[in-house]
């Protein structure tokens, strides 16, 4: 049995499109290995939101090729492939920089793999570039989802029609499609019959979600969430990401009525400067922002957010990262991701003027988290003594250790039983540090 290795970089979508390119590679006959020497078939799928992790993707595949020549040296022939964003955006790059590549597939074209895996296997010696944006939907061509365990990502809306000035995601993945409601429940279903527990639902801006309901009549995300809920056997719900300026009352109305979505919303501003806001092309400005933020905390107390920020943006000043620092100190983040702008090839921003130093952005990020990381210590802090519902999702790094999440997306481990893995278990946290909870299983 040929054995395939899979390498994920970026975003929730990410994880869900290699969760589908595993299922089409086992329904093809091959068999995961986590041993890259073992691989047959080696696939990165890419992300091309900063630079890093672009350059990471060419680091690991001049590892790769070295590992192929070895390989080849024991009579073993190795298929490398590159999947995701980075093909989209990079395709000749990928072509110039590395000739190895025996196929590389845009986002929106992935489900073609076993057509073109067949094809490389047997058939072509030429390296096989696909970047078209096809008619069709992939989610009409790939096959049945399976559960990923206690949760599971599920894809409802994919691509971004919003250009925000720094972002490649609408020249990557297109603009945006939404899939259609019952197609979404019929998933949904499969995915609680298999055993998951909670579904987060995938978007790049998944609060604009506008799918067509079995009549033709197109419905919003706040529609979607209150069918889900309908749901017997599904115990929690998430959604991610979100554009402030779709969030609608409807919207707000679920977070105070569904039991089962949870008290935790990533909810991205990236910039606390109206001026740079508008330069992002941000559609809202700091005040709208914290506007929804209290009426999100009004219909639901419990509420906790996060967010994403961007650091020295083109044009950034002191005062404009000072009103940055504001809205952290007034919205008090339970989690957030944060990075120093980088320049992604054929976005407005990227040849913006007043291109900020990297010293300074430097020096601000570090500003930034130290203050981000304060309150989400404290938070983590004010949950020790309390007793809070884990999904256990994994095995943690020691024997007889499992890993979970709690409602607020906290990491936390305790020593139970394996025989917790995907399950609800009420948890009486004992310690807290800035990234993960400890506690053990209240005894009934």
């Amino acid at each position: 049995m040929k054995k395939y290795y899979i390498k994920t970089y970026g975003c929730q979508m990410n994880v869900y499109d290699s969760h589908r390119v595993a299922t089409m590679l086992n329904d093809m006959g091959f068999e995961e290995t986590s041993v890259l020497k073992q691989a047959d078939l080696v696939i990165f799928n890419t992300c091309h939101i900063r630079e890093k992790a672009t350059e990471k993707l060419f680091s690991d595949l001049g590892r790769t090729y070295l590992v192929k020549q070895e390989r080849a040296l024991e009579g073993k022939r190795t298929f490398i492939g590159v999947l995701g964003c980075v093909v989209q955006a990079e395709d000749e790059q990928i072509a110039k920089r590395t000739g190895y590549v025996d196929f590389a597939l845009g986002p929106l074209t992935y489900h073609r793999l076993p057509d073109i895996l067949r094809k490389v296997l047997t058939e072509v010696d030429e390296p096989i570039i696909d970047t078209e944006f096809p008619v069709e939907s992939k989610f009409d061509f790939l096959p049945e989802n399976t559960s990923q365990g206690g949760c599971s990502f599920l894809a409802i809306q994919e691509g971004c029609n919003n250009f925000c000035t720094y972002c490649v995601v609408p020249y990557t993945r297109g603009v945006e499609t939404s899939r259609p409601v019952e197609d979404v429940i019929k998933e949904a279903k499969i995915l609680v019959d298999g055993g998951t527990l909670e579904i987060n639902l995938l978007g790049q801006n998944v609060n604009s979600y506008h799918g067509e309901d079995a009549n033709g009549k197109e419905r919003n995300l706040a529609y979607l969430l209150n069918r889900l809920n309908e749901i017997e056997g599904l115990k929690r719900i998430r959604y991610t990401t979100s554009y402030p300026a779709d969030v609608n009352d409807e919207l707000i109305d679920c977070h105070k009525n569904i039991e089962k979505l949870m008290p935790y919303l990533h909810l991205p501003i990236q910039s606390g400067s109206d001026a740079i806001l508008k330069a992002m092309n941000r559609r809202h400005n700091s005040s709208q922002y914290l506007d929804i933020i209290a009426r999100l905390r009004e219909a639901n107390p419990n509420l906790g957010f996060s967010s994403d920020f961007i650091v020295g943006f083109p044009g950034e000043t002191d005062a404009d990262f000072q009103a940055t620092l504001d809205v952290v100190d007034k919205v008090k983040y339970i989690q957030a991701f944060s990075f120093k702008y980088s320049r992604r090839p054929g976005t407005p921003a990227a040849i913006m003027p007043n291109q900020v130093e990297e010293k300074v952005k430097k020096e601000r990020l570090t500003i930034l988290q130290d203050k981000l990381f304060d309150y989400q210590t404290k938070f983590n802090q004010a949950t020790v003594g309390k007793i809070v519902p884990v999904l256990f999702e994994t095995k943690g790094r020691h024997s007889g250790q499992l890993v979970g999440r709690t409602p607020y997306m906290q990491n936390i481990h305790a020593e139970v039983s394996k025989d917790y893995l995907n399950k609800i278990v009420d948890i009486k946290v004992e310690s807290a540090t800035m990234n993960s909870l400890s506690g053990t299983v209240v005894k009934v």
